[in-house]
């Protein structure tokens, strides 16, 4: 069975830095995409960042381009997400995601998410 637990989030000054980290267990995933999403109150939940386990392709979206990093290490069976510059914007619940295949943007086309960190921003 696929687990997906996220640590790293907090409460950080805009401007500020964090990395969440997102520790998978339950099977290989070679073959797989994972990716991060969140969701802000009132808001429906969104892609940030994903990359594919074994070839390291990456996606992001927009708004952290340039500020956000996704990667994954191999031997911890980790992926991790540098976020910089941050910006009370990026306040939300973060999640970590995986689905079986390439790189893909939606909800629905995730099957495994973990519980969530939060993420607070302040101005």
């Amino acid at each position: 069975q696929v687990q997906l637990v996220e640590s790293g989030g907090g409460l950080v000054q805009a401007g500020g830095s964090l990395r969440l980290s997102c520790a998978a267990s339950g099977r290989a995933f070679s073959g797989y995409t994972m990716g991060w999403f969140r969701q802000a109150p009132g808001k429906e939940r969104e892609i940030v960042a994903a990359i594919t386990w074994s070839t390291g392709n990456t996606y992001y979206q927009d708004s952290v381009q340039g500020r956000f990093t996704i990667s994954r290490e191999y031997a911890k069976s980790t992926v991790y997400l540098q976020m910089n510059s941050l910006k009370p914007e990026d306040t939300a619940v973060y999640y970590c995601a995986a689905r079986r295949g390439g790189l893909r943007a939606y909800v629905p086309e995730y099957d495994y998410w973990g519980q969530g960190t939060q993420v607070t921003v302040s101005s």
